[in-house]
């Protein structure tokens, strides 16, 4: 007689943050042997998200089939008396067995103090029953703090309000979120905004050619491009290239070169399995376009053109980190993102993306010929969409 083992609950909450959404967890509430890094909490992760799915689509699972929606959040209260809550991302791999631990998600980031609020991991102490609750994040893959600012009305987080947000179909309550010193210290680039020690590089991608890029560490390891440099203006929208093979080859052979040259990796074969960063991202002087929701946007109410790809395809909107990265490059003056915003110096810029604008600050300083930014600031919304247990067949 076949034994069959039944599923397992999990205590679990699917939220919005931003233009993402994602599984999000307690640390606490996991299986035991999911409570520490390592290959049964990735086992536990692919299975609740539906990967690895060769059809491409998470039908056995919570994932939405794009990397905007296959993600994972572990929270905790924070072991920092500075801080109130430690944040764990994993991107999910949607057709692949792994989880990748490398980065920040910027948008999810916008759900954590709302989660870590409702969770019972902010003590109460720290949290108005009305007013602004300001919640210390410490973002446990790349060790930097987030600032999260969440609206409380009686006692509750506030989630509702007429915050209006590109890429989101509905207004919600406005979170401002603050990156505090966003360059990443990334494995092997030695801590430092631009690992290559230029604002721009000539870099060589064989089969492509040489092109001028700006290679930063700010937010996620990012490499930025001009647009007109690989046959694009900036304009595009997801189906121009997710719909085009041989460009999505072409972007990821860029973003492997580029991850070489930033020392990220040490051989362009490790790319492979390290799809969440760095991201590679082009720019462009402001132009008209339709956004991909119809909405128009026009030239001169943008300072630039962006458009990113996440996980091997382009972006419907923007990531949140590389919204932190856009930001502090356009503050230096020489990046290709500056010149394409018009150059100088500048405190913010507004940047057209496939859903329409986004705006993001940042202060950039020059110390000792080091370039510094001490924070970038956005602002998202997020929203609980569900709660309750998420199941998976036992292992």
């Amino acid at each position: 007689m076949t034994t069959h083992k039944p599923q397992i609950k999990v205590p679990a909450t699917y939220m919005r943050g931003g233009t993402s959404k994602g599984v999000f967890f307690r640390l606490q509430d996991l299986p035991e042997a999911a409570q520490v890094p390592g290959a049964a909490r990735d086992a536990l992760l692919l299975r609740v998200i539906g990967s690895p799915d060769p059809y491409g689509k998470q039908i056995d699972g919570m994932g939405g089939a794009t990397s905007s929606t296959s993600k994972t959040v572990i929270l905790s209260a924070s072991t920092r008396s500075d801080h109130d809550v430690d944040y764990l991302f994993g991107q999910v791999s949607i057709d692949k067995a792994f989880v990748d631990w490398s980065g920040n998600c910027g948008n999810l980031s916008a759900a954590v103090g709302a989660f870590a609020i409702s969770g019972g991991l902010v003590a109460p102490a720290r949290v108005p029953r009305d007013g602004m609750a300001v919640v210390r994040i410490w973002q446990a893959n790349i060790g930097k703090t987030i600032i999260a600012h969440i609206p409380m009305t009686n006692g509750e987080v506030q989630e509702t309000g007429d915050f209006e947000l590109d890429g989101v179909t509905f207004p919600a309550a406005e979170v401002q979120l603050e990156f505090m010193d966003p360059a990443a210290e990334e494995e092997g680039a030695g801590g430092s905004m631009f690992p290559t020690g230029r604002l721009v590089d000539d870099l060589e991608v064989p089969g492509v050619g040489t092109l001028k890029a700006t290679m930063i560490n700010a937010g996620i390891p990012t490499i930025f491009i001009n647009a007109d440099a690989i046959g694009y203006n900036g304009t595009e929208l997801q189906e121009a290239i997710n719909g085009d093979a041989a460009a999505l080859a072409k972007f990821e052979t860029i973003r492997a070169y580029g991850a070489l040259r930033m020392g990220l990796i040490k051989d362009v074969s490790e790319a492979a399995t390290r799809q969440h960063t760095p991201k590679v991202a082009f720019v462009a002087p402001p132009a008209s376009y339709a956004a991909s929701s119809g909405k128009q946007v026009q030239a001169g109410d943008i300072d630039l053109l962006v458009r990113a790809l996440s996980m091997g395809k382009l972006h419907h909107a923007m990531m949140g980190t590389a919204a932190v990265a856009i930001g502090t490059a356009a503050a230096i003056p020489g990046t290709l993102v500056n010149q394409a915003a018009g150059g100088g110096e500048r405190e913010a810029v507004r940047f057209g993306h496939p859903s329409g604008t986004l705006r993001v600050g940042a202060q950039a300083t020059q110390e000792k010929g080091e370039w510094t930014v001490k924070k970038a600031i956005m602002s998202r919304s997020a929203r609980v969409l569900m709660e309750g247990w998420v199941r998976v067949p036992a292992a």
